[in-house]
């Protein structure tokens, strides 16, 4: 099983711990790499507003473009898009570019959307979420595969657009769709190379295995190999090794080999691939704790 590591971008100034700056933000991608993991992903949102002040968040693209360019090995994407910001030829013209300047190690994450208070806020049109990303993964999906694209649809329209310039991957970067509910779990098995999810909790846990069945059943209703979507799950939240046995289900912490066998029981549900959000203990800093993980890393590698 692979193991990526989510780098979050949010914060507010004055608080603890401070806001990420670019350097950290750099400084935890090199980590994760030489650490072994073999992803980074980072979250896309303008704004979370908050009771005590609104916290703000970095623009995911842009920060995408300048991690893959300070790393050579590690795969890099996003956790996840989120559809209604940006015209979907937008987004299939951005994906391919991170693909070009990332050597063909970009994952585009994408989902229908799931920040709302935000929407208004920046002036964003996101009313029917499922039905304007309906609309608009059968457009990315389609220019990336190198298709020129003619549609005409409720909310998204294209005349004859085509991605001229494209990155190393052939048919386009992977597309990964975030889905826990049926209509998108359908579209996933439909659009997807990969299909995304997460657990926050036990109860979480035993709730995917649930949705694995249940996508499983959208690809055959499609006539699809199920074992041709490959799957990968954020999990909210791990700590840094301790010398101490785990004392609660949640968050995952202890020690090394107790880490990695509580990761490893996703891939026994089916994931290949589980993100990890780290919990940085104290003032310790981010890529130190993210150092700290490499024996977890090895250890999830050699249990598949």
């Amino acid at each position: 099983m692979q193991i990526g590591l989510y780098i979050r971008l949010l914060g507010r100034p004055g608080t603890e711990p401070p806001p990420p700056s670019w350097t950290s933000i750099r400084d935890q991608a090199i980590a994760a790499e030489a650490a072994g993991f073999d992803l980074v992903v980072l979250e896309d949102a303008s704004l979370y507003p908050d009771d005590s002040g609104d916290v703000g968040v970095w623009e995911a693209v842009a920060t995408a473009a300048a991690v893959a360019t300070c790393t050579s090995r590690i795969r890099v994407g996003h956790a996840v898009i989120n559809n209604p910001y940006r015209y979907p030829s937008q987004t299939a013209r951005i994906a391919a570019t991170l693909d070009e300047i990332a050597g063909g190690r970009y994952t585009l994450g994408i989902g229908s959307g799931n920040t709302p208070d935000d929407y208004r806020l920046f002036g964003i049109a996101a009313d029917r979420r499922f039905s304007r990303f309906r609309e608009a993964i059968r457009i990315i999906r389609d220019l990336l595969r190198g298709e020129r694209v003619n549609f005409d649809g409720e909310f998204y329209s294209v005349a004859g657009a085509e991605l001229v310039l494209r990155g190393p991957s052939p048919k386009g970067p992977r597309v990964a769709i975030a889905a826990g509910k049926p209509r998108m779990l359908a579209l996933a098995a439909e659009f997807g190379d990969e299909w995304n999810w997460w657990a926050s909790g036990p109860e979480d846990v035993e709730a995917l295995a649930g949705l694995v069945q249940d996508v499983e059943r959208a690809c055959a209703e499609r006539d699809r190999d199920p074992a041709s979507l490959r799957r990968s799950v954020d999990v909210y939240s791990v700590t840094t090794p301790t010398t101490e046995p785990p004392t609660d289900p949640w968050p995952i912490c202890g020690p090394a080999d107790a880490i990695a066998d509580a990761l490893l029981e996703y891939g026994r549900l089916g994931f290949d691939e589980v993100r990890i959000n780290l919990k940085v203990p104290g003032s310790m800093p981010p890529a130190e704790a993210i150092a700290a993980m490499a024996e977890v890393v090895g250890l999830v590698h050699a249990g598949t």
